[in-house]
């Protein structure tokens, strides 16, 4: 039987496109005009899924989500997509505390809308449903406190180590857009394929990423950064989630090394995300961004345990011990990686990492026990923000 999907939006315009799109793809549609009309119709059908607009007569889109949030009284779960005009991320965040489950600006690539769709019906169908699909992937995001700490050297060793420690399908993301450095890490070629090549496609789809994604000879994929800092301005806020999310569709994990400006892209891809791991080392000024990156999530209203922070070089003599520095940022460093930095930074200049050519060594070593703590955590079936 068809999915059942409820649209909430009051102009007909919207409606009727929405109402095309969905049932062409083979979705049963229902539509309300308002926002009452849309709490009396969730209550009497029972939608597998809830498009809902922002600005609505009689109630807006925050007071329906909440409202549906208040009466599934946590028995149960629709998925709700809000819809807006607006861009300001402090929306998002409020429509995301309302109870959303994800954001679309409009006006938005009717692609873009079905992948999100598709994965959040995926995600919250219940389980009897799901026997024979493919369950989505998990999305992990390594996050810099500062330049080099060792955020690319963790993720892409700890990519590799998925793959070839434990048999997992993973695909690495450079999310450093302007001045991503996995090409010269892993010793690849300007004439590699990346993200742009997908972004400038006429519609993105998990067909047309696979074409794109280099495979390295670890035998994890990469989905390269631009080659150049100018070309790196044709990737949105919009590509990101919709990329993301059709990875999710084809791996065991997807993981994405990102900068770290807090900017609209990072953000989104932080909101995608199951966990976000910051890297740090144990340094005044490390320490003190790192204080400054805990607040900032905080205050977009992340469930705590969505960051996890791992200590890098943590046996290194900086004078701050790993009790000082937990003490200084009021939380508990849940991973520590011993610090070879000779070793690490002359793999990754040779082009070589330490998990493909010395996996055996104390470094690989720890990187091995930090994934296999990952990859036996339970993930989390949604990176809810806290309500």
């Amino acid at each position: 039987m068809a999915a059942k999907i409820l649209v909430v939006d009051d102009d007909p315009n919207v409606q009727r496109l929405l109402q095309y799109t969905l049932k062409q793809e083979g979705y049963d549609v229902i539509a309300a005009a308002d926002g009452a009309e849309g709490l009396r119709l969730w209550a009497q059908e029972t939608p597998a899924l809830v498009l809902l607009d922002v600005m609505l007569p009689k109630l807006d889109g925050y007071q329906v989500a909440t409202k549906i949030r208040q009466d599934e009284g946590g028995e149960s779960h629709v998925p709700i997509i809000m819809l807006t005009a607006e861009r300001e991320v402090e929306q998002k965040v409020r429509g995301l505390r309302a109870g959303a489950d994800d954001y679309l600006i409009k006006p938005f690539h009717p692609a873009e809308l079905m992948a999100r769709i598709k994965s959040l019906l995926a995600r919250f169908a219940p389980h009897d449903n799901l026997v024979g699909h493919q369950p989505m992937g998990r999305l992990l995001v390594f996050y810099g406190a500062k330049g080099g700490v060792g955020t690319t050297t963790m993720a892409i060793n700890g990519a590799i180590a998925l793959h070839r420690e434990l048999g997992r399908k993973v695909c690495l993301v450079d999310g450093n857009l302007q001045f991503g450095d996995h090409r010269v890490f892993l010793d690849l070629g300007l004439d590699k394929k990346s993200i742009v090549d997908v972004v400038t496609a006429p519609a993105i789809d998990i067909d047309l990423i696979k074409q794109v994604v280099v495979k390295h000879d670890s035998g994890i994929d990469l989905l390269l950064a631009p080659p150049s800092p100018e070309t790196a301005e044709l990737v949105t806020t919009e590509h990101m989630p919709h990329i993301l999310e059709e990875l999710r569709s084809a791996y065991d994990y997807v993981l994405v090394d990102i900068d770290k400006r807090l900017d609209d892209i990072n953000l989104g891809v932080i909101e995608a995300a199951e966990t976000v791991f910051v890297v740090m080392t144990a340094d005044l000024s490390c320490l003190k961004n790192v204080r400054l990156v805990l607040e900032t999530i905080g205050h977009l209203g992340y469930a705590k345990d969505k960051v996890k922070m791992i200590l890098n070089r943590s046996n290194a003599f900086t004078g701050i011990n790993v009790k000082n520095a937990e003490g200084a940022l009021k939380r508990t460093i849940d991973f520590q990686v011993i610090n070879e930095y000779r070793g690490a930074i002359s793999s990754l200049n040779s082009g070589s990492p330490f998990m493909f050519t010395k996996a055996d060594q104390p470094l690989g070593r720890a990187v091995l026990d930090f994934v296999r703590v990952v990859d036996k955590s339970e993930p989390a079936p949604k990176a809810v923000l806290a309500r």
